[in-house]
């Protein structure tokens, strides 16, 4: 028993006794450790303990006046180039395409021979018609001869009659029969006329034979080929064609646009605009506003708008998108004669504590500066700033309610887009 309970005595631990001192490894693998979380740590706070910049679209603010590139826009349209003269020439007989003489591009001038057609028949017709001209002719020269004679066996039966030499009743007969070839005479005289007339109209028949252009203009499709009829009038089943080519007149372009039912009180003629082809977006083209056309479409609550194009340029072709901007006249002549602030698109444009302000993106790092402004007059595409902000300038389009002034952000691209 006493020596069990000095084995026991031996496995108690002594709570009282300092612990032993570490070894140099154990040292150095606790310090390394703890390297190891003070990098962790402040690794953590650069990351997600400072603010991260917003991404957010930008927008730059524009000049008017002197220099300005704006213009004030009461409303932008959108529509179609269109030709006030457009022709699909035609032959005006049913016949066959001998020859044509046009490509698609080619300019050509008023009264130019675009296509023939056979002439076979024309030229039959004609002959025949000059026969019979012939032939009228002919008898009236055959009339003459004989009312000659008869009118010289009057004149000799005056003196024998007188002379009662022969009988009043021969006298007679010669007077009936001179009445009678003048008669005659006046009826071949006539037909000779008619004849005539036949002869032109087979003239005609020939010249139509000979397909001409109407007016000047550029030829933008050709129809018909060497070998095919064609017709002033479709005989149906698709055999054949109804013209030999289209014609335009390219100072007759001018533009349509469509205006919905509650802006066209905007539009009013001889009001100036700025028409922007599809084709070529950077290129302005000046304009000014025909006609209201007094009807409205009921399915689409438009308007149709006719406006003319002040530049004449051969990229201007028929059925081009075209995009309108109807210019306020007064505004545009104020801005002509002085500065007159900025445009600001209205998407960038907030109301912070019951006043207009925007942000201005600028710095590096980019901050955003909240600024008060003072707008002027409301366009089509922004609204006019006479303090607050200055030309060239980056203001943010749509800024979050989040948004505060000095706060870092960033311009969104396709890239970053997405949040971190």
């Amino acid at each position: 028993m006493p020596a069990s309970a000095d084995l026991l005595k031996e496995l108690r631990i002594d709570r009282s006794a300092p612990p032993p001192a570490p070894s140099s490894r154990k040292r150095l693998a606790l310090a390394a450790v703890g390297v190891g979380v003070l990098a962790v740590s402040i690794g953590a706070w650069v990351a997600f303990g400072r603010q991260q910049p917003l991404a957010v679209q930008t927008a730059d603010v524009v000049a008017l006046g002197n220099g300005g590139s704006a213009s004030a826009t009461v409303l932008d349209a959108t529509g179609y180039v269109v030709a006030r003269r457009m022709a699909t020439v035609s032959a005006k007989i049913t016949g066959k395409v001998r020859e044509v003489l046009i490509e698609e591009g080619q300019h050509v001038e008023a009264g130019q021979v675009l296509a023939t057609l056979d002439p076979v028949d024309a030229d039959a017709e004609r002959e025949l018609a000059s026969s019979q001209v012939s032939a009228a002719r002919s008898a009236v020269g055959g009339v003459q001869a004989r009312l000659k004679e008869a009118e010289a066996n009057v004149v000799r039966l005056d003196g024998l009659v007188k002379q009662q030499l022969i009988s009043k009743a021969q006298h007679d007969q010669a007077v009936a029969e001179r009445d009678a070839l003048r008669a005659e005479l006046l009826t071949t005289q006539r037909n000779a006329h008619v004849a005539s007339d036949r002869l032109r109209i087979a003239d005609q028949g020939v010249d139509n034979t000979v397909v001409r252009a109407p007016f000047a203009g550029v030829i933008t499709a050709k129809a018909a080929q060497p070998g095919e009829i064609v017709s002033p009038m479709s005989a149906g089943g698709g055999f054949t064609r109804t013209g030999i080519g289209t014609i335009v007149d390219m100072d007759s372009l001018e533009v349509e646009v469509e205006v919905g039912e509650a802006f066209i009180g905007r539009v009013k003629p001889k009001m100036p605009v700025e028409a922007t082809l599809d084709a070529y977006p950077d290129w302005k083209i000046p304009g000014e506003v025909i006609a209201i056309i007094p009807a409205a479409d009921r399915g689409k609550a438009t308007v149709k708008v006719r406006v003319a194009i002040k530049v004449k340029d051969p990229r201007i072709v028929p059925d081009m998108g075209v995009s309108v901007s109807f210019l306020d006249a007064e505004a545009n002549q104020q801005m002509a004669k002085g500065p007159t602030g900025a445009l600001v698109p209205n998407d960038a444009i907030v109301e912070r504590d019951g006043v207009k302000v925007v942000f201005v993106a600028g710095g590096d790092p980019m901050v955003a500066e909240q600024r008060t402004l003072k707008l002027g007059r409301a366009m089509a595409n922004g609204q006019q700033v006479l303090g607050g902000v200055s030309a060239g300038e980056t203001v943010v389009l749509d800024p979050p309610a989040t948004l505060q002034d000095g706060a870092r952000v960033r311009v969104a691209t396709p890239e970053n887009t997405t949040e971190e």
